[in-house]
């Protein structure tokens, strides 16, 4: 029994968002259009459900390249309508097309001179009669056995706001790079943002050690400074090899007088290196390839600038 009702419930939102498809028209590319000229910001209104999937288009459409915010319409008449504007685009919604503060705020919007995108389920109501640009989201009827409490109705109303968002997104050409941006504290904003130079060691934390030297002292810039490698490197900076823990272990298998050897006869020449500016995600990526876990960050001249360990990468999130 409550599979079935479940299953009901699915199979009418269902028909509802299909009855949006299949009843979309020019409307919705007047609406597209508006938005795309707006010189403003896009200001998303509703009451109580409405309201809530107000609040989730609004931030869809911020996240996606397009300047949104929520108005409460209820506040709006106690002043929070002076965050809008003449050059704002205004997505009114209501079901009903007659919801009172919706209603009430349409004056005030209309000699601001904001352009008003009404959603609603009644092409003759108040709200669609005094608007710019009418979306229909009527619905058969809601899931909800009574009738009452807003569920297909919701539904509708937030795919089409999500259908807003997507082709927006595509006319404005939004670039991973761009979501990325607006999600700094997501692992795809740390994926795209965050670059070699923003987690690298620089300076005094770069283990070097010149070429000539010996490995013991090798080995004691590397516990120095814990990368678990060393660059080995020219008079003037210029990277030569490295000299990781890794190769003094193996080497010392075979060799007891290897702490009185030159660098130069063991290290790894030519070893991968990257270049600042570059994403760290690249860095992650080479790392991983080549099953490494220390990078030297050279300029084009082959001069160290900096070193990033793989537990940077890791901690920064990149993965």
């Amino acid at each position: 029994m409550y599979l079935e009702k479940a299953k009901e419930v699915f199979q009418i939102e269902a028909q509802a968002i299909l009855n949006l498809a299949i009843n979309l028209d020019d409307n919705f590319v007047q609406a597209v259009e508006t938005i795309l000229k707006c010189k403003g910001r896009v200001v998303i209104t509703g009451m109580g459900k409405s309201g809530l999937i107000g609040r989730k288009i609004a931030a869809t459409l911020a996240s996606t390249g397009t300047p949104a915010f929520f108005l409460h319409p209820a506040e709006g008449i106690h002043g929070d309508l002076g965050m809008v504007t003449g050059q704002d685009v205004v997505i009114a919604i209501s079901n009903s097309g007659e919801t009172e503060e919706i209603i009430n705020i349409l004056p005030v919007l209309k000699r601001l001179g904001a352009t008003i995108i009404a959603l609603t389920g009644k092409q003759d109501s108040t709200l669609a009669k005094n608007s710019e640009v009418f979306l229909h989201i009527g619905i058969e009827k809601e899931a909800c056995p009574l009738g009452l409490a807003p569920t297909a109705s919701t539904t509708a109303t937030l795919a089409m706001g999500d259908a807003l968002a997507v082709v927006l997104l595509e006319a404005r050409n939004f670039q991973p790079e761009d979501f990325a941006l607006f999600h700094p504290g997501g692992a795809l904003g740390r994926r795209l943002i965050l670059l070699v130079d923003d987690l690298m060691h620089q300076g005094e934390e770069i283990p070097l050690v010149e070429c000539g030297r010996k490995v013991k002292e090798a080995l004691f810039e590397i516990t120095a400074k814990k990368l678990g490698a060393a660059a080995v490197i020219d008079q003037d900076g210029k990277l030569l090899g490295i000299l990781t823990d890794g190769d003094l272990r193996r080497h010392l298998e075979k060799d007891n007088q290897l702490l009185e050897k030159e660098v130069s006869e063991i290290m790894t020449k030519s070893p991968k290196t990257i270049g600042p500016g570059r994403l760290a995600a690249q860095a992650l990526k080479m790392m991983q390839d080549k099953s490494i876990t220390v990078l030297p960050v050279v300029t084009e001249k082959q001069k160290i600038i900096g070193m990033i360990h793989l537990h940077d990468l890791l901690k920064a999130g990149i993965v």
